[in-house]
């Protein structure tokens, strides 16, 4: 029994969808931090239905196991693995390890990450410590194991995910978006070096997404989340997972998505002086 979503169309069967971005992901290996929920939930998800093989990785395991069983009774090949990203030696093992059991390591999004949002002054320093591990160190972390091994095999692809708070000014992110301009300068600049050993870098930056981020992310000082929100169009986050895995078919430098982070970037590049008036009305209205 067939159905629609969109203009793509599911049959029975994960892996036999019309829309499979040119076969670029059958029979790939890929692991995905920060694979349970939210976008790397939806990335590992449609990586299984375009023919990959899928290893979710998290440091909520039980629901990164989860998730990969739905995926296999929908004819997929996924696993969950227990993942914490800023222990370094365990994300050098869970590689390895994935690359000794299935032969390949051909993916590696580095998804996981955390979002702090609130006036500088109220963050704490243990706010700017957690940022760090998960967004940066945790990116690091699985950036360098990746990148070792897919050079040392002569090719792979490394996906991280930033933020469009990593390409323009964001007042009340601003620890955040730290952690964030840090994703895109490491994925920009190794691209270029990595290139010799026949290995891709691909930075994501991603306006609001429907994501568990957007109602768990921790809030400091006099902030109001329904109003920080208001008028913004939420992004579906499976419509988010599509563009990313389009981008990184193509073999992108930087993905950027949301139609309002495409505005925003754009406005940046080309009048950097106008965009802090865009955005200085929707801080004003986050604040209580």
């Amino acid at each position: 029994m067939a159905a629609c979503s969109g203009d793509l169309v599911y049959s029975d069967g994960m892996a036999s969808r019309t829309d499979d971005f040119g076969g670029a992901f059958r029979g790939k290996v890929a692991i995905i931090t920060g694979g349970a929920s939210g976008i790397g939930r939806a990335v590992g998800e449609r990586l299984a239905r375009a023919g990959a093989k899928v290893v979710l990785a998290d440091l909520q395991h039980e629901l990164a196991a989860d998730v990969a069983r739905g995926i296999r009774e929908q004819g997929g090949d996924a696993e969950g693995a227990p993942l914490d990203v800023t222990d370094a030696p365990a994300v050098v093992k869970l590689f390895e390890l994935v690359l000794e059991r299935r032969g390949a390591l051909d993916l590696v999004f580095n998804n996981a990450g955390i979002c702090i949002v609130g006036d500088a002054i109220a963050l704490t320093h243990d706010d700017y410590d957690r940022l760090i591990d998960v967004n940066i160190r945790g990116v690091a972390h699985g950036t360098h194991a990746a990148y070792k091994l897919m050079a040392a095999r002569g090719g792979g692809h490394i996906v991280n995910t930033a933020s469009i708070a990593g390409l323009v000014p964001a007042p009340l992110f601003s620890a955040y978006a730290m952690t964030k301009h840090a994703v895109v300068g490491l994925s920009t600049s190794l691209r270029i070096e990595a290139e010799k050993h026949g290995v891709r870098v691909t930075a994501v930056c991603p306006g609001v997404i429907a994501t568990p981020m957007v109602e768990g992310s921790e809030l400091r000082g006099d902030i109001v989340r329904d109003e920080m929100l208001k008028k913004i169009s939420i992004y579906p986050v499976e419509r988010c997972a599509e563009e990313i895995l389009r981008g990184v078919a193509t073999n992108r430098a930087v993905v950027v998505i949301t139609p309002i982070a495409k505005a925003g970037f754009a406005l940046h590049r080309l009048a950097p002086f106008l965009l802090p008036g865009a955005i200085v009305k929707r801080v004003a209205l986050a604040r209580k």
